[in-house]
């Protein structure tokens, strides 16, 4: 079984050498890692450039930036992996929990797994009470339309057998990537869903997270489109 870790990122200098760091600790599995630079004009580009060649890791550069949907749909034709996970690049999500999240998948329970922030004993920063509103009433109109019980569709982490993944065209070039996905994920056939517990380690706007209302409020339109128009 081969493992393939694809880390979207856009201006991530202060984390993107510690993430990787971290990643390539864990799990013990034959892997691949794919980290895709989505325009980053920090200084996160020349991080990546610089470091020393692996035969398992590769760098791929959007010469402008594009959005994580668009990141993670290089990524995934770029995966060669029997199973694929996403591993955001802020350490918001530490990879310790990479081998949690894949295992219903390791021993044939489970063709996705997403990892989620609010069914968990971890560790979870506390912070943006609008914001957890706003993912909880996302996550029940997504769970009204496709029919699933999940708690947490906007988590970062999510894996899939590569079959399952590669089945979806990925149409939306931002956050609102991670409804598509789900909702994408309601309609194929006989799909085994699970969701399981994850640490989370959250940012404010001053130490660099970008997702905002704006990006809420086109998700509500994405948990519309794809599931009733799609």
């Amino acid at each position: 079984m081969r493992l393939s870790i694809i880390i979207p990122c856009f201006n991530e200098r202060n984390t993107i050498s510690e993430i990787l760091s971290r990643v390539d600790a864990c799990p013990h599995y034959p892997k691949e890692i794919i980290i895709i630079d989505d325009g980053s004009t920090d200084g996160t580009r020349d991080i990546l450039a610089k470091r020393p060649q692996r035969e398992y890791e590769r760098v791929i550069f959007h010469e402008t930036n594009q959005g994580k949907g668009a990141a993670l749909r290089t990524g995934f034709a770029a995966a060669t992996g029997d199973i694929i996970i996403i591993q955001d690049a802020d350490l918001e999500y530490d990879p310790k929990d990479i081998q949690r999240v894949i295992e219903p998948i390791v021993v044939g329970s489970a063709d996705v797994v997403f990892g989620s922030r609010f069914a968990s004993g971890e560790a979870h920063r506390v912070l943006f009470f609008w914001h957890r509103l706003g993912n909880g009433l996302l996550t029940l109109l997504s769970n009204v339309f496709s029919d699933l019980n999940l708690t947490d569709i906007e988590t970062g982490y999510k894996a899939f057998r590569a079959e399952v993944i590669r089945a979806i065209k990925i149409e939306e070039p931002r956050f609102g990537v991670e409804p598509e996905i789900t909702a994408k994920i309601a309609k194929l056939p006989r799909l085994r869903v699970y969701e399981v517990g994850v640490s989370y380690y959250g940012r404010t706007y001053d130490e660099g997270k970008k997702i905002d209302w704006k990006d809420g409020l086109w998700a509500l339109w994405c948990i519309i489109k794809y599931n009733l128009f799609r």
